[in-house]
């Protein structure tokens, strides 16, 4: 099973130190997420009801009724690859390490590829993933790019797929309201923007036969009732999804400015995160921790991810650290 940020049970055995004083950069994941409600208790006493308003709610947000609701987008990760048979894979390195080890599994030939080969390699591809914007390095694809791609691929019955995890403070740039198409096969999430990663949901947009295919796999149940709950609500939830775009991309420009006072600028960054290249990671990430902050530390290129501080007190803490850190450098 490949590494992933988030195991902070892991660091507070490894260093000693109570969950209470942790500070957890390494997920990327919205500190402050669509806030929950009070739920209803027929969300634990009733089966998950496929007809509910999950999907319409869905469809709106995205702009696109041709979707299927997962668990998790992880999931199209893991069954996408068992849909074709053998074939040529390019995935742009780096990124999520899942869709490159979820393919290879299933009996493909991966290649790790930079942004700057597609256009020499896709004439010889027949599935392109892209995570737009990518993760880690917060590279960003136009649609009319994107599109060129994909119309190259379906020369060959190919197939893009993009995963759009990090897109939603820029909906602008996303493909999603683009009618389904043959060959072009987009991932949502809803774990990262909403900061609803424990509810496991997210969303495959792609022609009809794709989906009928997942559904089937997927099963009756795939998805928690209180998840399709909470999941309609924060859909619907407009005002604050426009508030949250705009209290991100601030944070995320604050988090820069931090990190560059202190000798550490961004190579790339999202609303969410930002990416700090650095020949000294290891050494940077293991201080952190002692600090109790902890980062998303990467080996290739040697980097770190830092998400964002949830409230005045993280953002003095991470100071803090990054303060003791520049007596070790």
């Amino acid at each position: 099973m490949l590494e992933h940020g988030g195991k902070l049970n892991q660091y507070i055995k490894k260093y000693g130190i109570a969950h209470q004083h942790w500070l957890d950069l390494s997920t990327g994941i919205n500190p402050n997420g669509w806030p929950i409600p009070t739920l209803p208790e027929s969300v634990w006493t009733r089966l998950p009801e496929q007809d509910d308003d999950l999907l319409n709610s869905a469809a709106e947000y995205y702009g696109n009724p041709s979707l299927v609701a997962l668990l998790g987008s992880q999931a199209a990760i893991q069954f996408l690859p068992q849909l074709r048979g053998p074939c040529r894979v390019k995935v742009i390195a780096p990124c999520y390490a899942e869709h490159a080890y979820n393919w290879h599994k299933a009996g493909h030939d991966v290649q790790a590829i930079a942004h700057e080969e597609i256009d020499s390699v896709i004439a010889h591809t027949d599935v392109l993933i892209i995570i737009n914007p990518t993760n880690p390095s917060g590279r960003r694809y136009s649609k009319e790019q994107l599109l060129t791609w994909h119309q190259q691929l379906q020369q060959g019955d190919g197939w893009l797929i993009i995963d759009e995890a990090f897109i939603d403070t820029t909906p602008e740039k996303s493909l999603c309201k683009l009618p389904a198409m043959p060959g072009l096969l987009i991932l949502r999430s809803i774990g990262k923007f909403f900061g609803l990663a424990g509810c496991r949901v997210g969303f495959l947009i792609a022609e009809q036969s794709i989906l009928d295919k997942v559904d089937e796999h997927l099963g009756p149940w795939p998805i928690a009732t209180a998840s399709r709950f909470i999941t309609t609500k924060a859909l619907k939830d407009t005002d604050w999804q426009q508030r949250t775009i705009q209290q991100l991309q601030n944070q995320s420009q604050r988090l820069a400015q931090l990190l560059s006072t202190y000798n550490l600028s961004p190579t790339g960054s999202t609303d969410l995160f930002q990416w700090v290249i650095h020949p000294a990671a290891s050494e940077i990430h293991q201080h952190l921790a002692k600090q109790a902050v902890l980062t998303r530390l990467f080996s290739s290129p040697v980097s770190l991810r830092f998400g964002l501080p949830a409230n005045e007190q993280q953002w003095q803490h991470l100071e803090k650290a990054l303060q003791s850190l520049q007596e070790v450098l």
